[in-house]
This record gives C-alpha cells, structure tokens and sequence, in this order.
C-alpha cells in the first residue's frame, strides 16, 4: 500500500465516523490496520515488521516496526528512553 492509498483510506475511515456510520472502536482498527499494513507492506531484504512488546507494563502492548526482533526490543527501550535494565520481549504480528 502506498503512502496515498493508506491517506486515502484513514480519510474513509475518519468520514465514516464523521456521519455517525461507524463508532470510534471500529475507525480506531481501521486507521491502525491502515497504518500496519501501510508499515508492513515493503517487499526484499531487510522488510518491515510489527512486533508487539510484553515484559514490563510500561512497554506492555506497545507495537513497533522493525527489520527484526533484536531491532524491535532495541526500539522498544528507546521509545520508553530505557537502557539494557528494560525487561522485554517481543512478538512478532501478522
């Protein structure tokens, strides 16, 4: 999915809700699944993946994009701006 294609479809998703065809749960999945498949959706050597973290409960559900899951833990703790002491794992999506 491009980048065009994905905008086109979080508008979609926003004007559903906009005329009261959609409540926010189900535009919330929309835009996320948009997003993941907009992030995800990269072919070859080195793609993207979401991963789901678990561990500690400040990392508890978050989800990153990364080329694998070393990278995915490494993103992790620099989102929480948390060193190596961080216990967590990830899973990957999809």
């Amino acid at each position: 999915m491009d980048r065009i294609s994905a905008l086109r479809n979080i508008e979609d998703a926003l004007r559903a809700f906009e005329r009261g065809e959609a409540d926010l749960a189900t535009t919330e999945r929309q835009v996320v699944t948009v997003l993941r498949t907009y992030a995800t959706d990269f072919d070859g050597e080195g793609a993207l993946a979401a991963y789901r973290a678990s561990g500690d409960e400040r990392a508890e559900g978050l989800v990153v994009v990364a080329t694998s899951p070393e990278e995915a833990e490494a993103r992790v703790r620099d989102l929480l701006d948390a060193g190596d002491e961080l216990a967590v794992t990830v899973d990957r999506l999809g």
